[in-house]
């Protein structure tokens, strides 16, 4: 089972700079640690950077890797890098990262034009985690001197979902074994069971080691103890401590001998093949089914573990070898080895829960991209699911896929030079969204159908203001709940607005182009007038097509110098922000190690696996992308439904759903410069490449895609990017603004829902 969060456990610490430069053991200890260590300007002239902080026990030695930066706590000027107001106001925040592979990840955080990535790309150590953790990653079978009651609300739950249906089944098969007479044991034991998993809380199952007569071996040998305590770390110890060592040997010689035998006994009886027909594999059924229900829901993930250790552990053990018991709370049984011992069906923890690296939710979701494909590409006539149900799975599907490619780019970034890293995140950073774009384009032209390109403009709108206000409001508003005030690096953020507003004015440069020299054209007009001297009444005005002079001498030319000039201006961006003013950001990895320790580092994705898998994510997306697009015309042409308000929410934040979970995480560890910094890094990726490939894939393959967008689009998102401006300005936040941010995105999507649709859509 893995053993691996998702999120880290958020803690850090403060101390005046004066405090700081008296050394301390622990801080020479850590002087040994790899040290990310910000420039001199910064740490004394109040660069403020918030920080993405694991804490450790205190009781454990950490193996952790620094990074130090200082916050101001006066707004002043100073020069030169030894002001000493600074060094009197000034208190230091420590990163800490577990070893080199998270250090460079969590480096990978802070450079312009890296995708930000909030889940560990290595395994932790169990056994630094937290006690909540610990029980997350339990294999329940450990003894816990619980207090409280059992009787919560989560243990009646589990009776009415799971707990009666199932103790009805193994009363079921016990009648069906004492028929057979020759399974009358295993049928007694179903009867046990039966009571066990309708009501398992506080309950533990056993295995002995009896002698022929059914009685329980005297512990005259030493042995290891079987039980295990919950939340704490009990050596292993042994029975008699003051034996003769000759008695102690034979003992232990027989005691192996007849647990061999009584094994080997078990599997040559015919009562065993017959509970394995006729009771063992309908039990696997049954268990099965209720494991997967109850991880599906997440929460009862408990009750998943409960049902699989059945399969796995309980049922293959011979029947005279179990026993259920009820301890009492201070009882410490200590004849037989603990086999499965659970006392709560629900914990809101496992929202927390990872497979090899993976979130639970995004496990989950996985099996809906293999129902999207098979009912997309096996049900062409829709005879057993609609092209609506295709849609919406196709869009979810989508989910996981995302989430797959952005930990394959973190895992090989965290594990590659930063040559490797900039070409992979540049590469396949806007993987998700461009396969949607370039497929339905295509699609839309082999239709000869208009809709498609306005449906794909209005998603690229709608991605530029998600990230643009909701991402940063709503990461706002959620970590403003929990601190009543964020700072965050207001130059650093600076970068990104600038170059919004260099890709915004470039992208929407050919829109008041051609509103400044096209022509109106309207049509429909009427005259209510009965001399026709009165003004007209037009119902679609617009101006001058696709076809005119205008555009092929000047419109057309435009775009494409626009279309060049954004790519060279985000390699501009990447070389002022990660090399000639590096310093901004300014976070250094050393390779100096703490002494004493071991670095045996875990990987979930190796590189070569993060590649594999990231192509194959990338070929699925692709594929999802075409469903979406193939089933996406029942929607634009017999909906109610704007073709705008569709393509800016569901088409354009669906994908972003794993960013959106990344800015709110790092909000809530108050870290909300990663969280400006996770919408305005993809925002500015959607003007300064995505739209540029898409100009440059129209040129090479004619989809009839141009940068002549709609008054809503351009307004909305000029409005957006100052809006977002004059918010960032001061360089702390709090949920007031966050909510403003918020309002303003809902008050714009609401402008899109009742917005009609364009001519023919």
């Amino acid at each position: 089972m893995s053993e691996i969060e998702q999120e880290p456990e958020l803690g850090f610490r403060r101390r005046s700079t004066q405090d700081a430069l008296t050394p301390s053991p622990s801080q020479s200890l850590r002087s040994e640690a790899p040290l990310y260590s910000l420039s001199l300007w910064d740490r004394h002239c109040g660069l403020h950077l918030q920080t993405d902080m694991m804490d450790t026990p205190s009781s454990l030695t950490p193996k952790l890797f620094a990074v130090t930066c200082s916050t101001p706590t006066h707004n002043h000027s100073c020069e030169g890098i030894t002001c000493p107001h600074c060094l009197m106001t000034t208190t230091k925040t420590t990163l800490l990262a577990e070893n080199e592979v998270e250090a460079q990840k969590l480096a990978n955080n802070y450079k312009f034009g890296f995708k930000k990535w909030k889940s560990h790309v290595t395994q932790r150590p169990l056994e630094d985690r937290s006690a909540i953790v610990k029980e997350l990653y339990s294999d329940l079978n450990v003894i816990k001197q619980y207090s409280g009651s059992l009787f919560t609300f989560g243990n009646l739950l589990y009776v009415l979902l799971f707990g009666w249906w199932v103790a009805m089944l193994y009363l079921v098969i016990a009648i069906l074994m004492f028929v057979t007479v020759v399974g009358i044991p295993h049928g007694k034991l179903c009867c046990s069971l039966a009571g066990y998993y309708f009501w398992p809380f506080g309950k533990v199952i056993q295995k002995n080691l009896n002698d022929s007569t059914g009685s329980f071996q005297p512990y005259l040998y030493p042995r290891k103890s079987s039980v295990r305590f919950y939340g704490e770390d009990i050596p292993e110890a042994t029975a008699v401590e003051t034996t003769n060592l000759l008695g102690v040997t034979e003992r232990i010689g027989d005691a192996s001998l007849h647990t061999t035998s009584t094994e080997v006994k078990y599997w040559h009886r015919l009562s065993t093949y017959v509970w394995f027909l006729l009771g063992y594999l309908p039990l696997v059924l049954v268990h099965g089914l209720a494991s997967f229900i109850a991880w599906i829901l997440v929460i009862t993930i408990p009750v998943a573990k409960l049902n699989g250790r059945a399969i796995a552990v309980v049922l293959l053990i011979p029947p005279e070898q179990l026993q259920i018991r009820q301890p009492k709370r201070t009882e410490v049984p200590l004849d037989g080895e603990v086999v499965l011992c659970c006392y709560h069906a629900m914990n809101f923890y496992y929202y927390k829960y990872t497979v090899v690296g993976i979130n639970v939710f995004a496990v989950n979701l996985l099996p809906l991209v293999i129902v999207a494909l098979v009912l997309g590409y096996g049900d062409t006539e829709n005879r057993y699911a609609s092209s609506h149900v295709k849609f919406a799975l196709s869009v979810i599907a989508i989910v996981p896929l995302s989430h797959y490619i952005g930990m394959a780019i973190a895992s090989i970034s965290a594990q590659s030079n930063f040559a490797v890293g900039a070409v992979v995140n540049a590469t396949f950073g806007s993987i998700t969204e461009l396969t949607f774009y370039i497929t339905a384009l295509i699609k839309g032209s082999h239709k000869g159908n208009k809709c498609y390109e306005e449906v794909v403009k209005s998603a690229l709108t709608g991605t530029l203001l998600g990230c643009v206000l909701f991402i940063p409001g709503i990461s706002m508003v959620i970590g403003g709940c929990k601190h009543q005030e964020q700072r965050f690096n207001s130059r650093s953020a600076g970068v990104s607005s600038a170059l919004l507003f260099i890709s915004v004015g470039g992208v929407f440069a050919p829109t008041l182009f051609s509103k400044a020299y096209g022509s109106l054209i309207c049509q429909g007009c009427t005259n209510s007038t009965q001399n026709g001297s009165g003004p007209f009444e037009c119902s679609d005005c617009h101006f001058s097509g696709l076809q005119n002079a205008l555009f092929h001498s000047h419109v057309q030319p435009l775009i494409y110098t626009v279309s060049l000039l954004l790519p060279a201006s985000y390699v501009i961006g990447l070389v002022f922000a990660l090399k000639t003013h590096n310093h901004i950001y300014d976070i250094h990895i050393s390779d100096r190690h703490v002494s004493g320790h071991s670095h045996n580092v875990v990987i979930h994705w190796s590189r070569w696996r993060a590649v594999v898998l990231l192509i194959v994510a990338t070929v699925f997306m692709s594929a999802c992308a075409e469903l979406v697009s193939e089933h996406i015309n029942p929607l634009l042409s017999n909906s109610a439904i704007s073709s705008y308000f569709l393509g800016v929410t569901v088409l354009a934040m669906v994908p972003e759903l794993p960013e959106i979970v990344n800015g709110i995480q790092f909000a809530l560890q108050n870290n909300i410069s990663l969280s400006l910094e996770v919408g305005s890094s993809i925002a500015v990726q959607v003007c300064m490449l995505q739209i540029p490939i898409l100009v440059l894939f129209s040129v090479i393959y004619p989809v009839g895609f141009n940068l002549l967008f709609s008054d809503l689009h351009l307004w909305a998102s000029i409005f957006s990017v100052i809006l977002m401006n004059y918010i960032f300005m001061d360089g702390k936040c709090d949920y007031f603004q966050g909510t403003a941010l918020v309002v303003v995105y809902l008050i714009i999507i609401s402008m899109y829902f009742f917005a009609p649709s364009q001519s023919g859509c």
